[in-house]
């Protein structure tokens, strides 16, 4: 579960971005060959396409499509069904939008190192975990959702935040929306059931094609 905040108006996109500079250390005074901590940025490359690979095998990533249209599509969705799209803020690349028992409402996710998170402007934004893409970070959320329904405890990412009532927005994620024309196939839906009932899909006795099939998307949703 989620808890997220709700300012008393629709917050515009002016957040500033945060500009992380490389830090550079020197072994000693006289020595003139720095360390400089660097990211690759090939990595960014490989992980930001690995992302949108598995989003577009998942069927519930719905692109450029705005705000509107998203809360067109969740209105008369039962509550925690979510989608992925592309987010507005151009500091930002994609969004969550979910259906919650106030309506539909969007969280951008950050994208940073190589690493996926929710925005979150409570004061345990520094608790929430990151992921290395998007179908693991819901995979997550909608773990943590079934394990307090289950355990009647909220010892999972369950976020707090010391906020009047009328002001949090608690999101629930359940079940994904899948656009229309991405329905999932027989073939997808098998592999997700695979998936669901193991973790090491390389050591089942199944042809290798099958088995890079089910490596390609290692999800249950």
């Amino acid at each position: 579960m989620i808890l997220c905040v709700q300012g008393p108006a629709h917050l515009q996109d002016t957040a500033d971005p945060m500009v992380r500079f490389p830090v550079v250390t020197f072994s000693s005074p006289r020595c003139i060959h720095a360390t400089v901590a660097l990211w690759d940025p090939s990595k960014d490359f490989r992980s930001i396409s690995n992302n949108f690979s598995y989003l577009d095998a998942s069927g519930w990533y719905w692109g450029a499509i705005s705000a509107n249209e998203a809360h067109s599509v969740l209105q008369g969705a039962s509550e925690g069904t979510f989608l992925i799209r592309d987010s507005s803020h151009p500091l930002y690349m994609l969004t969550l939008s979910v259906k919650t028992g106030r309506g539909p409402t969007n969280v951008r996710i950050e994208y940073s190192l190589g690493r996926f998170r929710l925005d979150s402007s409570s004061p345990a934004r520094s608790r929430l975990q990151s992921f290395p893409n998007i179908p693991s970070l819901v995979q997550h959320y909608v773990g943590s959702r079934n394990k307090v329904e289950e355990d009647k405890t909220e010892e999972s990412d369950h976020v707090t935040s010391p906020v009047p009532k009328e002001c949090a927005v608690l999101l629930k994620l359940k079940r994904p929306m899948h656009r229309p024309q991405a329905f999932p196939s027989l073939q997808h839906l098998t592999r997700l059931v695979i998936n669901k009932h193991t973790t090491c899909t390389e050591s089942l006795p199944l042809p290798r094609l099958l088995l890079q099939y089910l490596q390609d998307y290692p999800f249950q949703l």
